[in-house]
């Protein structure tokens, strides 16, 4: 009963994701009928998937409701002032024609004096206008430690995630080994699941268990992320931020790099079974192979969850595309299938970082004792 509920809680939050998706995307292609200008769906999509200063929650893109976030500039001091500054409605609207296009872009004011934004990214003024070298703004940058949407979201992940923690930790050190109850009775399977079939099967059963929390740590942060960012409104694509992906791949390397014993680093710098002449070239490519590996980590996480997103926007676009509401007998129903695909693909993502790192953890604490006794029964 209660993995239907589960289920059912899901499929609900995934019905509504679409129909809010629906909705969002219905008034910015009114807002562009209006305009006279087709609905563009790259903008729509970028604008779902892409960081941003402000929290969109329902409405056009332009005039809609929207939370507008702190900005932290670093620039011949701290400078501290909200995001309100930059978005259209607010005072220092601003546009320039480029490339035969109107291009909008906000001229702050007041304590957001001599700054623009342009596709999110701040820059400097020159002479009081934003100008540019080709496709790119030419103002400089100055160092932007603003907190950005992806930031609030990583921090809802995180008590989320520390709540969860805390309340099953709670549960057994109360009732000690007992049938667990609650959200304890869903944790526990997954705990489980991490410290047997992850942990202990890729790194070994004697030197494990000091590897548990981290493996526990990226399971549970990439899950909550993926699963949460499914949620309409609430969603945010973080795992689908190269910079979310490079840090815990980084991490994983770390934490690699760190636990690698003399039989893992004689197998970088003295591969057995390899002349001593080609040592030269196998050792640059064995250091090159402790990068790739995280590279892998990085570039799947965000491929994976970037892609889902883009496909179910893509699908709930056709609707508008064709200026046919009957299209969304045929959108909506596929773009549901993927939002349920996307559960799985949650899941699966986060079992999958957890288990390479593990796999990379495990080669580098290995000693090597098969290796020895296949060499002496040869």
């Amino acid at each position: 009963m209660a993995w239907n509920n589960v289920i059912k809680t899901f499929i609900l939050s995934l019905v509504a994701l679409t129909i809010n998706s629906s909705l969002w995307a219905n008034e910015s292609a009114e807002g562009a009928h209006n305009e006279e200008k087709p609905f563009n769906v790259n903008e729509m999509i970028m604008h779902h998937i892409k960081d941003a200063h402000e929290w969109h929650l329902w409405g056009p893109e332009h005039g809609g409701t929207s939370i507008y976030l702190p900005i932290l500039l670093m620039d011949g001091g701290l400078k501290v002032f909200s995001a309100s500054h930059f978005y259209h409605g607010t005072p220092g609207y601003a546009t320039l024609e480029k490339n035969d296009e109107q291009v909008s872009y906000m001229i702050g004011e007041g304590p957001a004096a001599g700054y623009a934004m342009y596709h999110e990214k701040i820059y400097k003024l020159e002479n009081g206008e934003l100008h540019f070298h080709g496709e790119h703004p030419s103002g400089a940058k100055p160092l932007d430690l603003s907190i950005t949407k992806n930031v609030v979201f990583m921090f809802i992940v995180a008590l989320v995630f520390l709540l969860i923690m805390f309340s099953t930790a709670k549960h057994f050190k109360k009732n000690g080994a007992v049938a667990p109850k609650g959200i304890a009775k869903f944790t526990e399977p997954l705990i489980l699941f991490v410290r047997d079939d992850i942990a202990k099967a890729n790194i070994g059963e004697k030197k494990y268990k000091k590897y548990v929390p981290y493996l526990l740590t990226i399971f549970f942060f990439i899950l909550i992320s993926n699963l949460l960012g499914l949620i309409p409104i609430l969603g945010a694509n973080l795992s689908g931020n190269i910079a979310v992906t490079l840090f815990l791949a980084v991490c994983t390397l770390i934490v690699t790099v760190l636990s690698g014993n003399k039989h893992y680093w004689a197998h970088i710098f003295a591969t057995p079974g390899v002349p001593k002449a080609l040592l030269p070239i196998m050792i640059p490519i064995e250091l090159v192979g402790i990068l790739t590996k995280p590279f892998a980590l990085m570039v799947r996480l965000f491929a994976n969850m970037t892609a889902g997103h883009i496909i179910i926007l893509a699908l709930v676009s056709i609707i508008f595309i064709n200026k046919s509401a009957s299209w969304g007998a045929l959108s909506v129903p596929m773009a549901l299938f993927i939002s349920v695909l996307e559960l799985l693909v949650a899941f699966l993502q986060a079992y999958l970082f957890a288990m390479l790192s593990a796999l990379f953890i495990g080669a580098a604490v290995d000693e090597g004792h098969h290796e020895e006794h296949a060499h002496e029964a040869h």
